[in-house]
């Protein structure tokens, strides 16, 4: 429980660490105050936070003391009848529920040979002047009919329920290093991919080539799939498009045997609209669950937006954490769209250029309650598990434990860098890069918060926008990517990609991430099937087999990946804290930078080369672990493999190749 005497004057903390925020000092205090508040009124003290949500074992279908027993909160329902294949979809008084001591919930119980696994059902709800049937709100598999397209809750009790073989998982202390899968589209066939060919096709690609967390999208249930799976509709069922739960299981337990964390995209910041898939207007209303009016409807999405002040959606809500970790033994979150959670305009066409952005009446404190009671959660349940804000507005502190006036999250993703990354190649040639205001994008970051940079994620690869890949070499992707084809564009697509994956890692504060075949330049963009595509799964899908191709470029930029990241690890690279800039000249387009014991130096320009080129260094002796130019990468071979250096009193002397990278460690 929060609530010691030092967490009630923490504002005065806050402010000794960032000055800027002492105009703002009783906001921060009154919100540290609304979350202790909020964690006292759902508990009672009586109870802890833990034990508040644990709605999965109470509400939805349970066989308890050799019966069935259905429970559902429907505020303004008049009545709810069970109807499935049990009673071939008909109402009747035998699975009716009864309210529950004049309370907003209901209840079923049904003897043991009533429901059977496999079984089909939904739910039947009243309410004054209607209707509808709804899949339960708390329904913990949904199956969607193959003719029909209807979605339906199942009964699921497998007959072979998944026995875990790790789990006493230990994830290891290094930096994250993210490979962001999306099941359905893992696969190289025109068609959903599921559990058992992520499990044995993709987790071995991404162990060798050298991640230690595994982001999993789309896992809960989603009507639309070309959503991404962030239109919501069932909380607590992984999709059925995917296989079943058990098979889910497997997978996490397969990753964890590998030494792979798995987290897992939480979208609570919005649902799908839907009325009989979803929560949307459950009880007839649209305020069960969400705010009412305008409000209640996000204007870009056309989603509904949660109601965080209501005790019932926050019981709802944490308990949906707890089960995730829980059930499926999940390793932590990104929770996605806290922009839109964290202020009442989304942060649309919003630039938040002052602080005043982050402490005015737009911002949504109940949203950020949440999020803190979320945290606390989360890292009460599994003391090792990671949660991560996708937040584009920068609001501070969100990073920062709640003992330190911050919400809780242990990282931030750096969603300025992809963005950086987008403008450049989409607007500026690279010989205009300017090399300052690269250093200081890539470098610009809060200090006392952790923080996961990207060159590239999925957002960067759907249809409307493209990878970096494939807008450096465009067209000339489809007929020039064979090794033994100097094509201009490619050459120039293979230099920078390499460079801008290598220049992102090194200045990545704490973590770095990665989307599923963008590691090797995969080409072209996310398509989903849909009516403007003739409903095909060409663009769904990920072609590992042109990473796999020895006769083409693909697989040199997959092993630059590997290799990158094998040195980012013996180097202990992201581990330290001392990043400096040595050198920069923006007409010779050099950067030349240490961290640690390594230094790394940069020739974006795109003709010209520079021997014994100078730059400041500590002095001593440094050995090159990794050259882009190597042939092994798709390079030009300009650079003798594992050289020496020796900085003296003026520093170092280098060899820059254009349009080239080197990483130098100090020799102990």
């Amino acid at each position: 429980m929060l609530g010691s005497p030092g967490i009630r004057h923490i504002s005065k903390q806050v402010v000794k660490a960032d000055p800027c925020l002492k105009p703002f000092a009783t906001v921060i205090q009154r919100r540290v105050e609304k979350i202790i508040a909020t964690e006292a009124r759902l508990t009672g003290k009586k109870q802890t936070l833990a034990e508040f949500a644990t709605g999965k074992d109470y509400f939805g279908l349970r066989f308890e003391n050799q019966q069935w027993v259905l429970r559902e909160w429907a505020s303004h329902a008049t009545a709810i009848y069970l109807v499935g294949t049990v009673n071939q979809w008909q109402e009747s008084e035998e699975f009716k529920f009864s309210r529950l001591n004049g309370t907003e919930n209901w209840e079923l119980t049904l003897p043991a040979k009533s429901l059977s696994h496999g079984d089909l059902y939904r739910l039947k709800i009243c309410w004054d002047g209607g209707s509808g049937d709804r899949i339960p709100a708390w329904a913990d598999f949904v199956v969607q009919d193959p003719e029909t397209l209807i979605f339906n809750a199942m009964v699921w009790r497998s007959p072979e329920p998944h026995v875990w073989k790790h789990s006493n998982f230990k994830p290891s202390d290094v930096p994250l290093l993210i490979y962001e899968v999306h099941p359905g589209m893992a696969q190289e066939k025109e068609g959903v991919g599921t559990w058992l060919e992520l499990r044995a096709k993709v987790l071995p690609r991404i162990v060798k080539a050298g991640y230690n967390t595994i982001q999993l999208m789309a896992v809960a249930e989603h009507p639309y799939y070309a959503s991404f799976g962030y239109q919501v509709s069932s909380f607590f069922a992984p999709s059925s498009r995917f296989g079943t739960p058990d098979e889910l299981k497997a997978f996490v337990d397969a990753a964890h045997g590998a030494g792979c964390r798995v987290i897992m995209d939480l979208v609570h910041s919005h649902a799908a609209a839907n009325s009989l898939e979803g929560v949307g207007r459950y009880d007839g209303t649209q305020t069960q669950f969400f705010h009412e009016g305008p409000r209640g409807i996000h204007p870009a999405w056309g989603s509904y937006c949660f109601d965080y002040a209501k005790p019932q959606v926050l019981h709802f809500l944490l308990s949906n954490c707890r089960y995730w970790l829980e059930n499926f033994h999940v390793d932590g979150f990104r929770f996605d769209g806290v922009t839109s959670m964290l202020y009442l305009h989304h942060g649309l066409n919003k630039a938040f250029t002052s602080y005043d952005d982050y402490f005015g009446p737009d911002v949504d404190e109940d949203a950020l309650t949440y999020l803190a009671l979320a945290n606390r959660l989360v890292h009460h349940l599994k003391p090792g598990a990671v949660t991560i804000a996708e937040d584009v507005s920068g609001l501070p502190g969100l990073a920062r434990p709640v003992e330190r006036g911050g919400f809780g999250f242990d990282f931030r993703y750096n969603m300025g860098t992809p963005d950086y990354w987008i403008e450049l190649t989409k607007e500026i040639t690279d010989e205009n890069w300017h090399m300052g205001t690269l250093w200081h994008r890539l470098t610009n970051c809060r200090v006392d918060e952790k923080s996961i940079s990207y060159a590239e994620s999925h957002d960067q690869a759907l249809v409307g926008d493209q990878t970096l890949m494939f807008r450096m070499a465009g067209a000339n992707m489809y007929h020039h990517m064979h090794k033994d084809d100097p094509d201009l564009a490619v050459e120039r697509a293979v230099a920078l990609h390499k460079m801008i994956r290598l220049i992102t890692l090194a200045t990545a504060k704490d973590g770095y991430l990665n989307f599923m075949g963008n590691e090797f330049g995969h080409p072209e963009w996310i398509d989903f099937p849909r009516e403007g595509n003739q409903h095909s799964y060409f663009y769904a899908r990920r072609q590992w087999s042109l990473s796999d191709h020895p006769d083409l470029r693909y697989g040199q930029l997959a092993r630059f990946d590997r290799a990158m990241l094998e040195m980012a690890k013996q180097s202990h690279l992201l581990e330290s804290r001392d990043l400096s800039l040595l050198h920069e000249h923006n007409e010779d387009k050099v950067l030349v930078f240490q961290r640690g014991r390594t230094i790394l130096a940069f020739n974006f320009h795109p003709d010209r080369s520079y021997s014994d080129y100078a730059a400041s260094a500590p002095a001593g002796a440094y050995r090159m672990v990794l050259d882009s130019d190597d042939p092994l990468f798709g390079g030009h071979g300009r650079l003798i493999p594992k050289q020496t250096h020796v900085a003296a009193a003026k520093g170092l002397r280098l060899y820059l190749p254009a349009r080239c990278a080197l990483v130098l460690q100090m020799k102990f």
